[in-house]
């Protein structure tokens, strides 16, 4: 109710209702495992997130972070700073029900980041109902908010249970947390993140520097991010700060003070009060090449984001709501920048920080606004002073670093433990039940009049449990691969999908070639691999016998084969998609899931594909271990081998630049990963549907909406290139194609292939 009756004072926040509400614009749709969700509210927030991020990406770079802020400032502020880093932004949505799961249902994250000291009872829920990992991250309960947390201990107790982990700034933080309900098992002091984004400016604007050439000022002095009176009685920081300037005017003829307002609906009431006493001032936002101004005076800084590029330049820092009971704001960007900092006695956000800024005496603080021009003035003219300040500070500031990089290791850790799982929604919910329920009792009943027979030579199945793409060809590429390698001569069978060809089986020797329309586009990639002989027929048995006869194969690789039921197998290799592992939580119609989880216990091994390096997915392993503790797991990780040339089917790289992907996968967020590794942006991607034979209207529309977006190139991967018309140069002319070649290589390679021989020897003894 607060956020709507803020809609109804603020008409600017009408413009947030539809995110504010869940509706996420479509680009944000994510279906991958290392989606991360972070919440930071304010700008104080957005500035910690910003470090948090770095490390995140750091770690592994394919990870797609989405920010979610409350204030109108903190959002500005995430669009300027978090541009580049952050894979979209956006208003938090209100606590209730259907808002926070239509938000959970478009990102899909595996891990939701609270920053600071947000408790929202309905979101917490949400997040745990969903497997998703919950952690609260540089946690902290201000003097301020600790009483009201206090008295409705009864209510945020079983919020506080839900969290996987509580990560707090100090000792003082982790009791407040435990006072109110907090498990003392799920609170942990890790340090405040806040000392990691306090990094030195990096200088401001070059029109502002052009501005600073032309004045030459003899004394800077910063009045950061001032807040106006709690109440009535309260102090006004903007007046205090005016007032103060107007007296040191008198002494420092040459002073300029830069005065921040911390929020932009307070940059009129810091004009209107210049203008009321009379000072000489300039709004950044209309400073031009020409413009100047009678020293001393006032740069109003009435922009976001661009005070931590100007506190290099400070000779004295004041940190607004300080004086006001406003809880005080950070002082680590300036001391970051070795700066000498007065605070007035309203620290009580930052109490720890304060604490240890008064230990190491590098902090000048005041009581009353009456005494802020002489604590300037005294600065202004003790040159020693200031510099003894400033080296403390920055010494302090220094040390306490390396809390974001020891944050994102923790948050990788919770995702690694964490399980999302997205079941049916919605008013036919009920009725997809009910079908999966038929398509179960019809596999069931098929997989009993079926007899499966067996070939002489030993067969090892490659296949999965969902329907899609989940690096099976490319899997059984690598698998034949290594096998021919050791002289056991392997060969695939595959069912050719989509196929355009009637024969009921096909026999392709090694090092031969045939066309799409003969094989379908998988077969194609098993012929350019060129290392084994093919079979290709929808009765894998029949097709293998006749290989058998004709080449005598060491070895069968089953390509999709943990469904078929007419041959027997000895080896089922079963792969777990890391991007997807259990699509829809539920068996066709209501997931995406060929047979019940409970058919994982009929597998060998367990190869979870697209993997993430350092990451060990123990959710999924638990999950594995329920239904089939004694199989082995392996990670399988995907690399981009080279970009080929469609026209020669050579290797060739990408010409530079504006380009336009498409593809058509069972699971197209590992190709649109891919180009985010290897630092490709297209101007646009277009998706179509698993195995796609491509029309030439389709092309043709594709290439119109590339040229009109100035670009010159399309990419795609190797199986859609497989798809494409044999005239496909003429139909998109005058663009140019390629196509991205990729590799697969498994952790504990040698295990699995140890496994695989052991079975082959054993079933030919």
């Amino acid at each position: 109710m607060y956020f709507f009756s803020r809609v109804l004072r603020d008409r600017r926040y009408f413009g947030t209702l539809p995110e504010r509400l869940g509706f996420l614009p479509r680009e944000m749709r994510q279906n991958t495992p290392d989606t991360i969700w972070l919440h930071a509210v304010s700008v104080g927030e957005v500035l910690s997130a910003v470090r948090l991020i770095e490390e995140l990406k750091k770690r592994q770079p394919g990870a797609g972070v989405f920010v979610s802020t409350s204030t109108l400032a903190g959002r500005e502020l995430a669009e300027k700073r978090l541009h580049g880093l952050a894979r979209g932004i956006f208003y938090a949505p209100i606590d209730y029900g259907f808002a926070v799961r239509r938000v959970l249902r478009r990102l899909r994250p595996s891990v939701v980041v609270i920053l600071e000291t947000e408790i929202w009872p309905v979101l917490f829920r949400s997040v745990v109902q969903t497997g998703c990992a919950l952690v609260v991250v540089n946690g902290r309960i201000s003097d301020r908010a600790f009483p009201r947390y206090q008295s409705y201990r009864f209510f945020f107790r079983r919020a506080l249970a839900l969290p996987d982990v509580i990560y707090v700034q100090s000792g003082q933080d982790r009791a407040r947390y435990l006072d109110i309900g907090a498990p003392p098992e799920k609170v942990r002091v890790l340090g405040n993140i806040k000392y990691d984004a306090a990094e030195p400016g990096s200088g401001p604007a070059p029109d502002i520097s052009a501005f600073l050439d032309r004045m030459q000022p003899e004394q800077i002095w910063i009045a950061a991010s001032t807040m106006p009176g709690w109440d009535s009685e309260d102090v006004d920081e903007d007046r205090a700060v005016v007032s103060a300037f107007a007296a040191l005017a008198k002494r420092h003829p040459r002073l300029l003070l830069v005065l921040a307002p911390r929020r932009p609906p307070r940059f009129d009431d810091a004009a209107v009060e210049l203008n009321s006493q009379g000072v000489s001032f300039l709004k950044r936002s209309e400073l031009t090449a020409e413009s100047v101004l009678e020293l001393p005076g006032v740069l109003l800084l009435d922009t976001i984001g661009e005070l931590s590029g100007l506190f290099p330049l400070a000779d004295v820092v004041f940190m607004g709501g300080t004086l006001a009971r406003r809880g005080g704001h950070n002082v680590l960007e300036p001391a970051a920048s070795g700066r000498p900092v007065i605070s007035g006695p309203h620290l009580e956000n930052f109490a720890a920080i304060a604490a240890e800024f008064r230990a190491a005496g590098a902090l000048e603080e005041i009581e009353e606004p009456d005494e802020l021009s002489a604590a300037v003035s005294r600065l202004l003219l003790d040159r020693e002073r200031r510099e003894i300040l400033g080296a403390r500070a920055k010494t302090l500031a220094d040390g306490k670093r390396g809390v974001a990089a020891r944050a994102a290791a923790e948050i990788f850790e919770a995702m690694d433990n964490a399980l999302p799982l997205w079941p049916a929604h919605g008013l036919f919910a009920p009725l997809l039940w009910l079908l999966s329920r038929l398509w179960i009792l019809g596999t069931a009943v098929r997989r009993r009049r079926e007899h499966p027979r067996a070939l002489s030579t030993p067969v090892v199945s490659i296949g999965g449990l969902a329907m899609g793409g989940v690096g099976k060809t490319p899997l059984c590429v690598r698998l034949a691969g290594l096998l021919a390698g050791q002289g056991l001569r392997p060969a695939i069978l595959t069912r050719g999908y989509r196929r355009r060809s009637l024969e009921e089986a096909i026999i392709l020797e090694a090092h031969s070639s045939a066309s799409a329309a003969l094989t379908g586009d998988e077969a194609q990639i098993f012929l350019r691999f060129a290392e084994a002989h093919i079979g290709i027929g929808a009765d894998r048995w029949k097709t293998g016998r006749l290989l058998e006869e004709r080449l005598q194969p060491g070895i069968f690789l089953l390509d999709d084969g943990f469904q078929h039921t007419r041959l027997l197998r000895d080896l089922d290799i079963v792969l777990i998609d890391a991007m997807d592992p259990f699509p829809g939580n539920g068996v066709f119609p209501a997931g995406r899931l060929r047979e019940p989880l409970s058919a994982l216990s009929r597998a060998d091994c367990f190869v979870i594909t697209r993997a993430q390096p350092k990451r060990r997915y123990e959710g999924i392993r638990r999950l594995l271990s329920r239904y089939n503790p004694d199989a082995p797991v392996f990670l399988a990780r995907v690399e981009a081998r080279s970009w080929f040339h469609e026209r020669t089917g050579e290797p060739a790289p990408l010409p530079e630049g504006p380009l336009v992907a498409f593809c058509g996968l069972g699971n197209p967020g590992i190709f649109w990963r891919t180009l985010d590794k290897l630092e490709i942006h297209p101007v646009f991607q277009w998706t179509f549907g698993d195995h796609h034979s491509y029309l030439p209207r389709e092309l043709k529309r594709l290439a119109s909406q590339a040229l009109n977006a100035g670009a010159s190139v399309l990419i795609t991967t190797e199986k859609d290139a497989m798809n494409l018309p044999e005239d496909v140069f003429e139909i998109i002319h005058p663009l140019d194609l390629y196509w991205l070649k990729i590799d697969v290589y498994v952790d504990h390679e040698d295990q699995l292939l140890q496994l695989i021989e052991s079975t082959v020897s054993g079933q030919t003894k």
